[in-house]
């Protein structure tokens, strides 16, 4: 662009084009990041003062698809962008998670985060361009951003990895990973897979992490062509005097407390010792305001847990590292839905719920930067206050609400047939929740879809693993619960089935991962998602072979592509005809797939019988009941199948000799006649006499088999 500054690094055989310079010039830092004729802007900026009365970062990330990128005008009725769309607030959520970490603990100024695709080819998805864009911008600001990081996307073809495959790449690709990293370490992945291995997804990342390290490069080469000093940033200590005053007051009062393995129960004793421990600290320091309490108080609850595990190898609830809570299952608990099933790992419980419908049920998709056009399987999860004893907001869904059910849907997405005719609908109430409730979804979600009789490839399972560090240490722990999630450093999601990985997700607190640790949550995943297998094998071990009685039924029927047309008739006659008199849905694809769709058995069978009346080929050989259309002086015009007919030659109406055609039959009559020949030009020969002979003969055979 004129008036920018720009730098380009190729990555393997792909040109990144970072450019700033040109817009958003009073932005702290704006940037664009360009792969083929895709791009994505980003502008950053940052209060200058700490927002009042909080003891968290106010980090606020917007990723908006415009429609004008492709060329298009919005749909509906207002013309213009109306709330995000559900990728485009996974985008947000993406980026924003492993560019959180990477600030000060002290620093509460608002930071925001504006990204915009204002060029979209169809073809390079600008969604992961977002998490360089986002990176380089504040790379450039004057916010303590302890990065830069870039994002890349890694897709696997024909056992070769691909680096930000496109969109016809990705389809046929069965990994597909979003991974983040700093220079050094992972920060971040989240995907799919198609039952890949542990070690697959490992060398999948080191891919992706060198791809990363050069593009890295690219952002801090362009701070240093814009005449800037490399960024250095001082991470401040907290000041230790409140806290040294809780853990000399309350220490062991608080890490006894943080023992009680009952939510409850420990929620009840911690929140004596906060009150005991405020009363205290005020007396001592009168000057310490609300938030500087409950900010001290959040740093001692970590510490007090934190030191548990490190020190005395002591879990919230007493369990070992590597044990599972108690798990339980049941399906079929509620009775008019087509499959359900509830799961609970400990305190954390999911019911789930599965709807079947036609194709005109599938999820259409706006998809403005290209990819698939409708989704055919769906999971929607919902987390309410009660499913943690609290009051909470009503009314809407969360993106963190959003972000759990894609997690979800990615996992079981993976083991739906592609030729499955159903849309499939998931819904997962979350119940009760101590952790990981996502990872329960995954599990209900499963139970739920073979007891509706869903042919799945395998059953699918999720656990979460987390990691305390502390200096050169590192301990990871099976099936986190809530608290320990929030005090330690890592939520290590992952599903699979027996043979693989299906989906993942990792969101960490610290400044990256080794891969030694990478390495041993993925071992340690396996383990618990085989043990979680093993007991869902105890409550169903298979799909139901029957959907449920009042579940819709789908037949699918294979026509010759060329008798579409009479299908469905001139001007959609045949089709309507169809579907008003049998009551059942129809879907023609171009194929010559006819999916016939009912909640009545008779129906579906009527309109079986319909559509194999109009498409099916006259047999040289075969028996029909017709009807007489027309009387000629030579014979008559039968018609054995909806608009076909064919000639019953005088001579071929009875085994004896007939004067009038009349003396046999009549206009609108019915009638038995074989096809005793097709011409050349498709003219169709019958005989009653043969036809009569035949059947004489069947009732001759039923004779001599009753005596």
């Amino acid at each position: 662009m004129e008036n920018a500054t720009s730098v380009s690094v190729d990555v393997c055989g792909k040109t990144f084009t970072f450019e700033s310079g040109l817009l958003a010039g009073q932005a702290g830092g704006a940037v664009t990041v360009t792969l083929g004729d895709s791009l994505i802007f980003c502008a950053a900026t940052c209060s200058n003062e700490p927002r009042e009365g909080i003891d968290f970062f106010p980090l606020q990330v917007e990723y908006r698809e415009k429609f004008y990128a492709a060329g298009r005008f919005p749909g509906g009725f207002f013309k213009r962008e109306a709330r995000p769309s559900e990728k485009e607030i996974l985008t947000m959520r993406f980026t924003d998670r492993p560019i959180r970490p990477l600030f000060p603990e002290t620093y509460h100024n608002d930071v925001q985060l504006d990204c915009m695709v204002l060029s979209t080819d169809g073809i390079n998805d600008p969604d992961v361009l977002n998490i360089c864009a986002a990176s380089a911008a504040l790379h450039l600001s004057d916010a303590p951003f302890m990065g830069p990081v870039a994002g890349v996307r890694i897709g696997r073809v024909n056992g070769e990895f691909l680096l930000n495959p496109t969109h016809d790449e990705r389809a046929e690709s069965d990994i597909d990973l979003i991974y983040v990293g700093t220079a050094t370490a992972t920060m971040m992945i989240e995907g799919s897979a198609a039952e890949a291995s542990e070690a697959d997804m490992v060398s999948a990342m080191k891919y992706a992490q060198e791809a990363c390290v050069l593009l890295i490069g690219a952002q801090l080469e362009l701070r240093r062509k814009l005449g800037m000093d490399d960024k250095v940033v001082e991470n401040p200590a907290k000041d230790p005097t409140l806290l040294d005053a809780a853990r000399e007051i309350s220490g062991a009062d608080l890490r006894k407390a943080m023992m009680i393995g009952d939510k409850h129960g420990r929620a009840d004793a911690r929140r004596e010792v906060k009150s005991a421990l405020k009363e205290a600290l005020q007396a001592k320091f009168e000057e310490m305001t609300s938030e500087e309490f409950r900010s001290t108080f959040d740093d001692f609850e970590i510490e007090c847990v934190r030191r548990n595990a490190l020190e005395d190898s002591n879990r919230i609830d007493g369990r070992a590292f590597t044990e599972m809570r108690e798990l339980g299952g049941q399906i079929d608990v509620l009775p008019r839905t087509h499959g359900s099933a509830i799961f609970s790992r400990g305190e954390t419980q999911a019911l789930c719920s599965t709807t079947l419908g036609t194709s005109k049920d599938a999820q259409m998709v706006d998809a403005v930067c290209g990819g698939p056009k409708e989704k055919r399987f769906m999971l929607h999860y919902n987390f309410p206050g009660y499913s943690v004893g609290e009051c909470g907001r009503m009314g809407f869904t969360s993106r963190r609400e959003i972000g759990h059910g894609n997690l979800a849907e990615r996992a079981l997405a993976e083991v739906i047939p592609e030729d499955y005719p159903y849309s499939i609908r998931l819904v997962s109430d979350v119940m009760s929740s101590n952790g990981s409730t996502s990872m329960a979804s995954v599990c209900s979600g499963t139970l739920a879809l073979m007891d509706a009789g869903v042919p799945i490839i395998a059953p699918v399972a999720g656990i979460s693993v987390g990691v305390y560090t502390e200096a050169e240490r590192a301990e990871l722990i099976l099936d986190i619960l809530g608290t320990e999630d929030h005090c330690g450093d890592m939520d290590f999601k992952v599903t699979g089935t027996r043979k693989g990985i299906t989906a993942f997700q990792v969101d960490l607190k610290v400044k990256g991962l080794d891969w030694n640790v990478v390495e041993g949550a993925f071992d340690l995943a396996r383990t618990g998602r085989l043990q979680i297998l093993d007991f869902m094998d105890t409550v169903i071990a298979e799909p139901k072979a029957e959907l449920k009685g009042h579940a819709p039924r789908i037949q699918v029927l294979k026509i010759d592509p060329e008798k579409i047309g009479e299908l469905i008739g001139p001007g959609g006659k045949n089709i309507r005809r169809i579907t008003d008199t049998t009551g059942v849905q129809m879907d023609i694809q171009d194929d010559g797939s006819v999916s016939i769709y009912s909640d009545n058995g008779d129906s579906l069978a009527a309109a079986i019988k319909e559509v194999d009346a109009i498409t099916a080929e006259i047999e040289v050989g075969d028996l029909y009941h017709g009807t007489v259309r027309s009387i000629r002086d030579f014979g008559a015009f039968v018609e054995v199948m909806p608009g076909k007919d064919g000639l019953v030659h005088i001579s071929e109406l009875a085994d004896c000799r007939v004067d009038k055609v009349t003396d046999i039959c009549a206009e609108g009559e019915q009638m038995w006649v074989k096809c005793i020949g097709i011409d050349e030009r498709g003219r169709i020969r019958l005989s009653r006499k043969e036809a009569m002979a035949e059947k004489d003969e069947e009732v001759a055979d039923e004779a001599t088999a009753d005596a």
